[in-house]
């Protein structure tokens, strides 16, 4: 599961992103609104943290925009635990969730796994192709009905194309997805993991579309 990290404190904002990397998310950290923005609008995150307040454009002016421009990810945002006229501002600017400050990682990583659950459906957890599925929710992935063990990235991979059957997605989209952002990314990581899940879970399940990309196969052999 994907999510931004928008918090201009250095301290918090490590140890944030620390602990919700131990409980299984991807995190990309930046530390103003505008770079909030920019990030939310042009890459495809499950969920953003979000402090209200962000130099350079405000926590509040970040939510407004992303409203206003249709996008409906959820958002928690941070508040102080005197900050009541601001927790409902939030809320009323289209904020889905709070968490006061200091914060408990455990009910934050909570929180977001329930935002996320609410906003997919629950009819949506479960994606399949051939006898693999993946439950996002659970962050399970099983063939044939036995658990296979992914690493971190492959499992973020494959979620990617498995949400997009039949769409061909370019390297380059399936770095933004797997890497955080600012990452160093080695030119053949997409082809190293892409190698890894088809020994693990079937030479069938990707597709190679030369010069554009890859896509979710069928799973089956033939």
């Amino acid at each position: 599961m994907r999510i931004l990290l928008a918090e201009d404190d250095e301290l918090l904002g490590v140890g944030l992103r620390a602990g919700l990397q131990q409980q299984g998310f991807e995190v990309d950290w930046v530390r103003d609104g505008q770079a909030a923005l920019r990030e939310l609008l042009a890459l495809d995150y499950e969920a953003a943290v979000l402090d209200l307040g962000l130099p350079r454009l405000d926590g509040m002016e970040v939510l407004a925009t992303l409203r206003e421009q249709g996008r409906s990810l959820p958002v928690l945002v941070l508040t102080a635990r005197d900050a009541v006229q601001s927790r409902i501002a939030g809320l009323d600017t289209g904020a889905d969730d709070y968490v006061v400050k200091p914060v408990d990682l455990h009910e934050l990583a909570a929180r977001l796994r329930a935002l996320v659950r609410r906003a997919h459906g629950l009819q949506q957890t479960v994606l399949q192709a051939g006898q693999v599925q993946l439950d996002p929710v659970g962050h399970v992935v099983t063939l044939a009905g036995q658990p296979v063990d992914l690493a971190q990235r492959e499992y973020a991979l494959l979620h990617a194309l498995m949400r997009n059957p039949g769409r061909i997605l370019s390297r380059e989209q399936l770095e933004a997805q797997i890497y955080s952002w600012g990452s160093e990314v080695a030119s053949n990581a997409v082809e190293v993991h892409v190698s890894h899940l088809r020994r693990k879970l079937g030479a069938n399940l990707i597709d190679t579309v030369r010069g554009l990309g890859y896509r979710i196969g069928s799973g089956t052999e033939t």
